[in-house]
């Protein structure tokens, strides 16, 4: 019995061993300029590495090229703000030339509070997006049949139907899944990493029948619920039935804000520790006068007379794949980590 034992010992080490040898092969192959490649075999030999079972020192627990990059973008951002302090002393006051930095406000807006998640409105860096991180856990009790979960964290769209048990919750004519608890206060913040296929993000009322027609149950097609959809060619909102095409180029991490105190729903996309509005989703407040801000506009016109009514109901982060072999998962995460996840 102890032979056996050792002898199984020596066969896992000896895969080990294997598996190794080729991580390091590949990451000795990779040209010296492509940085990206290096990170992400890299990221493979320590996959390879954590997948031991013999004794021996572990792997480091953070790599240090991600504490390097992270000293890196706090010096940035610090020299950013200093920059910016000294371009508004030499300008003086009344100076209204464009600088770095360009405040817009109109006359008649309201006084607002300094801890405002009006901020939001604009871009900012993503620490302050982190204030209000909220943890999203996939719901496998509502996932369609046609979605296999990786955990409470990844999912993917497959051809073959997956025999969960019967759920009064799990949706039945689209592919998607719900996120677990329900939002009713506050402002939260989440990440998806687009891994892969046409992509739809967003949130929808608790209260909404999963078992609704794959014309009316698909998120954004319906007063309860609205989403940032990747077509695979270009990014679009939706919300009651209508779409509003995007111009902003593919981001594979999105971060979506929800703002219940301003009843607002924004998406953006999350670049280097920097956040890019893609769109922000909120009823517009008539001007003076009573003229609505965009007359003309479908969609906004659609969002100023049902998009209020959204927050009287629980939300909940939602999430539609399209696409057969569509993949998603709940950030954040590192570009270099989609092709380890692939292969994986």
């Amino acid at each position: 019995a102890m032979l056996g034992r050792s002898q199984g010992d020596l066969r896992r080490q000896e895969e080990q061993r294997s598996r190794l040898s080729r991580a390091r092969q590949n990451l000795s192959q990779v040209p010296e300029a492509d940085s990206v490649s290096f990170l992400q075999e890299l990221l493979a030999l320590r996959l390879a590495l954590e997948e031991g079972c013999g004794p021996g020192p572990g792997p480091p627990r953070e790599l240090s090229f991600t504490k390097s990059s992270q000293a890196v973008r706090a010096v940035r951002d610090v020299l950013a703000v200093a920059c910016a302090n000294q371009w508004e002393q030499l300008r003086g006051p009344g100076g209204n030339e464009d600088g770095p930095q360009k405040l817009d406000s109109e006359a008649d807006a309201e006084p607002q509070d300094p801890d405002s998640t009006n901020l939001l409105e604009s871009e900012a860096p993503r620490d302050y997006f982190l204030k209000f991180a909220y943890i999203v856990d996939l719901d496998s009790d509502t996932a369609d049949k046609f979605l296999q979960l990786f955990g409470t964290k990844g999912v993917k769209r497959v051809l073959c139907p997956i025999n969960y048990p019967e759920s009064p919750t799990r949706f039945t004519h689209c592919e998607q899944v719900l996120g677990e608890g329900a939002l009713d206060r506050g402002t939260y913040y989440w990440e998806v990493e687009i891994i892969e296929g046409w992509v739809s993000v967003g949130v929808m009322a608790e209260d909404f029948s999963p078992q609704e027609p794959y014309d009316r149950g698909r998120l954004g097609r319906n007063a309860h619920s609205c989403c940032l959809q990747w077509n695979g060619r270009s990014f679009s909102v939706w919300f009651h039935g209508l779409e509003a095409p995007l111009p902003h180029p593919f981001s594979p991490t999105v971060g979506v804000c929800l703002e219940y105190a301003d009843r607002a729903l924004a998406f953006y996309a999350v670049r280097d520790g920097k956040m890019s509005l893609l769109r922000r989703l909120k009823a517009s407040r008539p001007r003076r006068g009573g003229v609505p801000a965009s007359p003309i506009d479908p969609f906004q016109s659609r969002l100023d007379s049902h998009f209020a009514g959204l927050f009287t109901h629980r939300l909940k982060p939602a999430f539609f794949l399209e696409s057969v072999d569509a993949h998603l998962q709940i950030g954040p995460l590192k570009k270099s980590c989609i092709s380890v996840l692939k292969r994986r």
